[in-house]
Formats: structure tokens, C-alpha cells, sequence
């Protein structure tokens, strides 16, 4: 099924509507504003002004309106993907939380389907590093209604564990990734997705190297790009979903140490560990933070500085 997408003025959209009135039929779903279906194709319009072309017919409907919006990333390296990848029914995953000193990491996967797209995005769905923390969690709870998910958090207990037993970061994400993907899967049964987009932080090899002692593997038709979430939407939400479960931990964290806690590596983190150290002792912060980080020695210099 071929889709397509278009974007109209206040001035152009009422042509469209009047055209394909008497083949409207009734889309309760948030933003949309006229749905028609005619023998091959589905056209849904938005608030936004976005026209959804959705079936057999879908490029020859869209041309008579528009010219199809293409968004192509600057800088995303990887496969190539199909030109019509973004309007797809695709799972896609990504993860945050690794560059943090003080909390989890934590790894979403997320399916949407083709005639889902134009829905999140009216919902509010971009790259979470458009968004604000804020916003991401006002959103979440629509999303997570929406689409099919899975979002896991690898607590620093955890973590610190089975880095200590010489797993790299790359290998802990690999199989977080691998993991969250194969729960979705699970969740679609017998649905399959068109494709699966990771957002890479590893090459192909590398990443199912990784993976080489797991029982199961995800490997059918699978892509890895940067910048993945510029690519499709799928994994702009596993990003958002991924980043609300960090924010959520981190808010539980900052709790139980009677301290915000910053985000990322910098001297911030460093002044906020030292006071974690001479109020709650060297044992709770590690319980807290990515202990082989740089900063856990940077902190106790300054605790135990003369």
C-alpha cells in the first residue's frame, strides 16, 4: 500500500474537502477534520493542514493537490533505506540515558503503522532533541495509547553489575535493544512490521556481535541509521518513551538522595556527588550512579579534599 502525504494553505485545503465530499465517512480520531474513502485509496485531512493519501491510488490523488513532502536528515549515516521509508509501517528503537552519571539506562521500541503516522504527528511527535522534558511527558500517555511498545530500564544496580563483569556499553544497549524489539514483536503476533530501524550506535557487525550468546536475535529486515528519528516516526516515539522512563527514574532517584540530580558527566554532576558523599556516604552513591564513570573519582577528590 503506497502512502502519501501533502501539505495545504487555508486557501487549498476547502478544495480538497469539496472534491471527495461525497465520499466522506466518519474518522474519529484527534485532528482530523475530514476522512473520505474512495475504491482505492483513503484520504484523511488534519488540523495541521496535512492530507493523508493512503492505498493503491495514493500518488495519483496526492498529484492532483500537491507536491509530496520528503524530509531527507543532514548527516545520517547508515543503510539505505527505501524512498518511501517514512510513511511505512515500521518498528523502530533508540535509548538514552548513557551518558549520565546518575541514573538507568533506558532502551523503547515502538511499532506504528502506516495509517498511524499522520496520528502522532498530530499528537505531537517529533526528534526528542526538538522537545523539551516537559513536553515529552505530556505527551507520552497519548502516544503510549496509540501505538505498540516496550520500554526497559536497566537500573544502575543492575548496570553496574554487569559492567563490572566486563560488558561494554555497547553490548548492554545491544541487548536491551534486541530485547525491547523482540517484546513488541511479541505484542503484534501475528502482525509483522515492514521493516525495523535501530538508531545506530554500533555497526551492523558489531552490534550482532554483540548478540552472539542471546537465544533469540532479531535480524529479518532490519536497517541501522544515525539520526534515526528524523527517519521515521517510530523511532522519534521509542526516543520520547525512552527519555520519559529516564526522566521518571531520575525524579525517584532525586528523591531518595534529598537532591535534584543533574543530568549528564559535567563538574555539575561532580559538586552534586560530592554532597551525595559526605551527607549519604561513597556506598549510596554508587547504588545511584554509573560507577565507572570519571566522576566517581572526581566527586570523592572533592569530598575528601583538605
Amino acid at each position: 500500500m503506497s502512502n502519501q502525504v501533502i501539505v495545504l494553505s487555508e486557501q487549498e485545503l476547502p478544495k480538497v474537502l469539496r472534491f471527495y465530499e461525497t465520499n466522506k465517512v466518519t474518522r474519529n480520531a484527534p485532528g482530523v477534520i475530514f476522512a473520505a474513502k474512495i475504491a482505492d485509496t483513503s484520504i484523511t485531512a488534519y488540523r495541521s493542514g496535512k492530507v493523508l493519501f493512503q492505498g493503491a491510488g495514493a500518488d495519483r490523488e496526492a498529484a492532483r493537490w500537491g507536491t509530496v513532502t520528503k524530509v531527507t536528515p543532514s548527516g545520517a549515516k547508515g543503510d539505505t533505506l527505501p524512498a518511501n521509508f517514512a510513511s511505512l509501517s515500521v518498528l523502530g528503537s533508540d535509548e538514552t540515558g548513557t551518558g549520565d552519571f546518575f541514573g538507568p539506562v533506558t532502551v523503547a521500541a515502538c511499532f506504528v503503522r502506516s495509517d498511524q503516522i499522520e496520528l502522532v504527528k498530530e499528537l505531537g511527535v517529533k526528534d526528542s532533541k526538538q522537545l523539551t522534558d516537559a513536553y515529552m511527558q505530556h505527551i507520552a500517555e497519548d502516544l503510549k495509547r496509540v501505538v505498540t511498545y516496550s520500554v526497559l530500564t536497566l537500573d544502575t544496580i543492575k548496570y553496574n553489575e554487569i559492567q563490572s563483569r566486563g560488558w561494554s556499553q555497547g553490548k548492554i544497549k545491544a541487548i536491551l535493544h534486541n530485547q525491547a524489539l523482540q517484546q513488541v514483536l511479541d505484542q503484534m503476533h501475528p502482525v509483522l512490521p515492514e521493516h525495523i530501524l535501530i538508531d545506530q550506535f554500533a555497526e551492523r557487525r558489531v552490534y550482532y556481535n554483540y548478540l552472539k550468546d542471546e537465544s533469540s536475535i532479531i535480524r529479518d529486515k532490519v536497517f541501522f541509521s544515525t539520526k534515526a528519528e528524523n527517519l521515521h516516526v517510530s523511532v522519534a516515539i521509542a526516543s520520547i518513551l525512552a527519555r520519559v522512563a529516564f526522566l521518571e527514574a531520575m525524579d525517584q532517584l532525586s528523591t531518595k538522595a534529598g537532591v535534584t540530580l543533574p543530568k549528564g558527566a559535567g563538574p555539575k554532576v561532580d559538586q552534586i556527588a560530592c554532597q551525595i558523599i559526605r551527607k549519604k556516604g561513597e556506598p549510596f552513591l554508587h547504588s545511584i550512579t554509573k560507577v565507572h564513570f570519571a566522576n566517581t573519582q572526581k566527586a570523592l577528590n572533592l569530598a575528601y579534599k583538605k
